[in-house]
């Protein structure tokens, strides 16, 4: 009988591994690293935004330009931050509820990006532009490049 009890003790320290594993590699992909302009207040509070929905940020104030190229972002999706998280490539001012059903799902893609800055969008939402909601798509870029919407705002 007690050696019964040794392999359950060692069965539950297993399980406890997996678990304690599990939620390691799940918080590892809440952690974005972020490109971006030094100067940029939008790139700002699009940060604080990700950090609010519980995402731990690692900035790079070196521009985003040569990144936006290495993740295979085409230059006409792109906007003024570029950031990767959990394997794909995050450009523009993607809400992070995007980002989190993109991890969720984790569809063959490079990413999502908000082409340009449209007003409304996390980030560019402030009290410098009042109520203001410009309608914007959050795209999903397809390997081979091409695009779908992801989620549509109006």
């Amino acid at each position: 009988m007690h050696s019964n009890i040794k392999g359950g003790s060692w069965l539950a320290g297993l399980f406890l591994l997996y678990v304690i594993g599990a939620g390691t590699a799940t918080a590892s992909e809440l952690v974005a690293e972020v490109w971006k302009d030094p100067d940029c207040g939008c790139c700002n509070e699009w940060i604080q935004h990700l950090e609010e929905a519980g995402i731990q940020v690692r900035t790079f104030n070196i521009g985003n330009t040569a990144i936006r190229e290495q993740f295979g972002i085409a230059r006409q999706f792109g906007s003024c931050h570029t950031a990767r998280i959990g394997g794909y490539a995050i450009e523009g001012h993607v809400p992070a509820t995007d980002i989190k059903r993109l991890l969720k799902e984790k569809p063959e893609a490079i990413g999502l990006a908000v082409p340009g800055m449209p007003i409304g969008s996390p980030g560019m939402d402030g009290p410098l532009y009042g109520d203001r909601k410009d309608p914007y798509d959050v795209l999903l870029i397809h390997v081979d490049g091409s695009t779908s919407v992801y989620q549509a705002y109006r």
